[in-house]
């Protein structure tokens, strides 16, 4: 593994020197992914490819999205454009009442579709009255559809991909009765990273945000440095860059066998975010298992002034995967917790000033 990765990573320097950074992209996705020999544990048998490494739907499984409630648009601004899917819940008892706003965002080789179904969203999101915003990331921006989290352009305010994503949340609030108190974003993996970066940039906007498999905001300012931190895990220095004036409230999630991206990086964004961490014999609030599935520890966390605001789940055993996800769907721990349920339980309990 060490060799194959050592090899990787020489050639994707030569491409990225010579400008092919979508192939040095695409040769690191391939050498991080186990081959369809050895799948993550619950993706679904042949829904990845690899080498083109793309998500292809199972013939059989039921179609990933709905149409009843969703539409589908483009947005554009000065920072540029990208489609979108947006699902408007059935009418509750009080039709008119605000509604909160749940944007999620893919990783890497889905779209708004994939992740959707696979995170089984949808069922949530009407169950509890919530809409969801689904931007897509365009092939032309990058080859394997991942949000470029890495990129110095897309790290500061309403510039490159956060200012296209920022916009088209401000649209819709203009557009739709929304509880402006209750705007939350969700990733995972790249849109893992994506959200982090959001919650760093707009915490006037998001009242709370939710990181699956992501990445620490700032820890990379290029394709190179991003696949160091996606192998190694993100430096202890890069927990000082604080995420804003104050901390927005976060949950994250994080499989402790992820071969994709290093584990560390949930425990250094938590520390970034300027939440209370106890040393190294600190103890989980909750540890458990789910029926015949995967053990699971769970630490709450309290912002400077004793708030308890942030949580961790370690998935013990898990890889790269949504944890409680679609069996369907590649890239999902179907034996995990149910990742999507506690993300919006934790949503709802932290609206903004809350």
């Amino acid at each position: 593994m060490k060799d194959s990765w050592k090899a990787a990573m020489q050639e994707a320097t030569r491409l990225t020197r010579a400008g092919q950074v979508a192939e040095a992209a695409a040769l690191i996705g391939r050498a991080l992914s186990k081959g369809p020999s050895a799948p993550e544990p619950g993706a679904a048998s042949g829904s990845v490819i690899d080498g083109e490494f793309e998500v292809v739907r199972d013939a059989h499984a039921p179609a990933s999205v709905e149409s009843p409630g969703w539409s589908s648009g483009t947005f554009a601004n000065a920072s540029g454009a990208r489609d979108y899917r947006f699902f408007v819940p059935p009418p509750g008892p009080r039709a008119d009442a605000p509604r909160p706003l749940l944007l999620m965002l893919h990783g890497c080789t889905q779209d708004p579709d994939d992740f959707v179904a696979s995170t089984r969203m949808q069922a949530l999101a009407m169950e509890q009255g919530v809409y969801l915003l689904c931007p897509a990331q365009s092939v032309a921006a990058n080859a394997n559809r991942c949000w470029g989290w890495y990129e110095e352009t897309n790290q500061s305010v309403d510039q490159g991909e956060p200012g296209i994503i920022a916009g088209l949340v401000r649209q819709i609030l203009s557009s739709h009765p929304v509880d402006r108190r209750r705007v939350y974003v969700a990733g995972f993996s790249a849109g893992g990273a994506m959200a982090a970066t959001l919650a760093a940039l707009y915490p006037e906007l998001f009242a709370a945000a939710g990181v699956h498999s992501g990445l620490v905001y700032g820890a990379a300012r290029d394709l190179m440095s991003a696949l160091v931190v996606m192998h190694q895990g993100a430096p202890a220095a890069n927990a000082s860059l604080g995420l804003g004036r104050a901390p927005v409230p976060m949950i994250l999630f994080q499989g402790d066998a992820d071969a994709t991206v290093h584990p560390n990086n949930a425990a250094r964004l938590i520390a970034q975010a300027g939440f209370v961490v106890g040393g190294p014999d600190e103890r989980p609030a909750e540890q458990g298992r789910v029926p015949d599935g995967y053990a699971y520890s769970r630490w709450v966390y309290a912002d400077p002034a004793g708030r308890r605001c942030a949580e961790f789940w370690s998935i013990h055993g898990a890889g790269h995967g949504w944890s409680g996800g679609s069996a369907l769907h590649a890239f999902t721990e179907p034996q995990g917790p149910d990742a999507s349920r506690e993300i919006l339980r934790f949503f709802l309990e932290h609206p903004k000033g809350g």
